[in-house]
């Protein structure tokens, strides 16, 4: 049997059908550049991340019971585990059609009826042994196998971008790294200010609350932090920002299990973030960590400031 790999993952895998045009997509139509079909999904793809940074990773969601699943074959292509996932006949990837605009702004239509989340049964044995299980939104169906992952010591992070009510109030509250995109945020708050929202969303058992916001940077507080923090955003040209939140998942999952601080894991995953967006596809543009190294060495790299003297625009 394989080595357990320390970052263990379930949620949302999915096949994208990419369409990159040349206009922005607040034009309202433009002319296809290219199409391609690539394999994505939240926590497939910031695994992807973790195995290309050079860390361990493994997928523990709900694959298809056949070898020859596509999908199966891919994850193990992007350096991903799959000897500890649970299989069944009907399960199946979340399909998306995924429109790129030429300013590297995206709109993604999905079809999730699927067969989402782990077995009930996950075996404690196998949690036990990894050190950090990544999560999204569709870890509601799965709640008891990440409340045993936590009782057992894992740190839970959480990539959160929608609410089906009660249950992800639920899973929020099992994130001990808790990294939501702003607009989230916000909705789930009710507040204005990423100050506001931080502060709302803090728990005692938090570790660290993380809200990206895309060209503005991430805004954070860390158990180990005094105060409310701004990273701005590095300077890059951005061709395709697909899988970019993944990414930045993934990269702070790695730099997590390396000891790094919240301040050290949040430049590390905005770097990540960063290179990624250089390239085209969720998963073709992901960094290795030399890549990683090298930008944040770049004299240009941005350094934290405390929110209270941060200049903030979050959008409306």
């Amino acid at each position: 049997m394989p080595t357990i790999p320390s970052i263990l993952g379930f949620g949302a895998i999915a096949i994208d059908d990419i369409v990159y045009v040349d206009q922005p997509l607040s034009a309202g139509k433009g002319k296809v550049l290219q199409s391609t079909r690539a394999f994505g999904g939240n926590v497939a793809t910031a695994l992807a991340a973790v195995a290309r940074l050079g860390g361990t990773a493994g997928f523990v969601g709900w694959l298809a019971s056949a070898a020859d699943d596509a999908v199966q074959l891919d994850l193990v292509a992007s350096g991903i585990e799959t000897a500890f996932a649970p299989r069944h006949p009907d399960a199946r990837p979340v399909h998306s059609r995924i429109t790129v605009g030429s300013d590297g702004e995206r709109f993604i239509a999905y079809d999730d009826d699927a067969m989402l989340g782990t077995a009930p049964d996950f075996p404690d044995d196998i949690l036990s042994r990894a050190t950090v299980l990544i999560v999204d939104s569709y870890a509601t169906g799965s709640l008891d196998v990440v409340a045993r992952a936590r009782d057992l010591g894992l740190a839970i992070l959480g990539d959160i971008e929608w609410s089906s009510g009660p249950a992800t109030e639920r899973l929020i509250a099992l994130c001990d790294h808790l990294i939501l995109p702003l607009s989230f945020a916000r909705t789930a708050t009710g507040r204005r200010s990423p100050a506001e929202m931080l502060d709302a969303l803090w728990l005692p058992s938090r570790s660290a609350v993380v809200l990206t916001d895309g060209g503005r940077g991430v805004y954070y507080r860390g158990r180990e932090e005094t105060g409310l923090w701004h990273l701005p955003p590095h300077r890059v040209a951005v061709v395709d920002s697909t899988g970019a939140g993944d990414c930045f998942h993934g990269a702070y999952a790695h730099a997590l299990t390396r000891g790094a601080d919240t301040a050290g894991r949040i430049a590390f995953a905005a770097a990540a973030a960063a290179v990624s967006i250089t390239g085209r596809g969720g998963r073709e543009a992901l960094p290795t960590e030399d890549q990683v190294t090298q930008l944040l060495a770049s004299a240009n790299a941005p350094s934290a400031v405390d929110l209270k003297n941060a200049h903030v625009d979050a959008g409306a």
